[in-house]
């Protein structure tokens, strides 16, 4: 009778870590370990009370029946808690030689349009024409061409073509390009605008219970692709944008951030096929090669296997 684990207050990490001590599967048995013992902990750190509990899962609940094909509440709720952000950062390591990676984001759902370069990606004929162009590079500078280079964006009104059928056209503001013999890339677009994440559910309220704004700055989605080398998935920030200093699920990085000037030259605009003057933004990416990116898990493994205080 004395060896048995009985559920007490002050052991119940331990007894509910040892119920999954029988996992086959090591890394799904250390990962529920560690859960078990940091949200038992966070329970009794705030003392939970049953009504707290109770509005916790009703929150959970309304999260998922409210997500679709469309929306995904639990990315978004994920998001505004940074553990998008967090996750993405582990698991795309630089080292400082490639660009940084930020979230993918809850609207990018649909394939992108093949588009020849120099194509527009702006159908709604909305907002300030953009030339966008960038090269794609391997960690040294080698152009990589071939490489594809996906690209996303809001329009105007701050909505992506997904969340207005029958009113944005199909595709709009989006765009699969394949770079040239250089690693070159470039397109016709409208300069991207701030827009709130959608807050007219769970995940709205909570913002608005702890008094945080929903919006996102001004941004532009890529994913770019090469053989041989580590895929990165990223955004470009306009400079001046409001909100790149309180990023609603915290997206943004120094690195990612680029001015967006105005050209004021009627031959250049002609040249381009935009309307004088326009504004350009330049964005490179550079990618890490295959052999070379460093295995995310890693560091996480070289910690001890249990947590202080879970059964060994």
């Amino acid at each position: 009778m004395s060896d048995r684990l009985l559920f007490t207050e002050e052991g119940s990490a331990d007894v509910v870590a040892a119920a999954f001590a029988g996992t086959p599967d090591p890394r799904l048995r250390r990962v529920l370990t560690s859960l078990v013992h940091h949200l038992h902990a966070f329970v009794k750190d705030v003392e939970l009370t049953e009504q707290e509990w109770g509005a916790a899962i009703d929150f959970l609940t309304r999260t998922g029946q409210i997500s679709d094909d469309v929306r995904q509440e639990f990315i978004l709720l994920s998001d505004v808690l940074g553990v998008s952000m967090l996750v993405e950062t582990i698991n795309h390591r630089t080292g400082g030689t490639s660009t940084e990676s930020t979230v993918l984001g809850p609207f990018h759902m649909v394939e992108s349009p093949p588009r020849e370069l120099g194509d527009t990606i702006a159908l709604d004929g909305k907002g300030s024409p953009c030339l966008v162009s960038g090269r794609v590079t391997g960690p040294d500078g080698e152009p990589l061409p071939g490489a594809t280079v996906d690209v996303w964006q809001a329009n105007e009104d701050g909505f992506y073509d997904v969340q207005q059928p029958g009113v944005q056209p199909p595709g709009n503001l989006r765009g699969l390009f394949t770079t040239d013999g250089e690693g070159r890339f470039w397109f016709r677009s409208v300069v991207p605008r701030f827009y709130p994440i959608p807050d007219d559910g769970p995940v709205g309220q909570l913002l608005a219970a702890t008094g945080r704004h929903p919006y996102r700055p001004a941004h532009l989605h890529f994913i770019a692709a090469a053989a041989g080398h580590r895929p990165v998935t990223t955004h470009v920030f306009v400079a001046d944008s409001p909100y790149l200093d309180s990023d609603a699920v915290f997206g943004v990085k120094d690195s990612l951030v680029r001015e967006v000037p105005e050209v004021d030259d009627p031959a250049q605009a002609a040249e381009v096929g935009l309307p004088n003057p326009f504004r350009t933004l330049t964005f490179d990416l550079a990618l890490l090669r295959a052999d070379q990116a460093p295995p995310a898990a890693q560091p996480a493994q070289a910690q001890p296997t249990t947590v202080p205080g879970a059964p060994s």
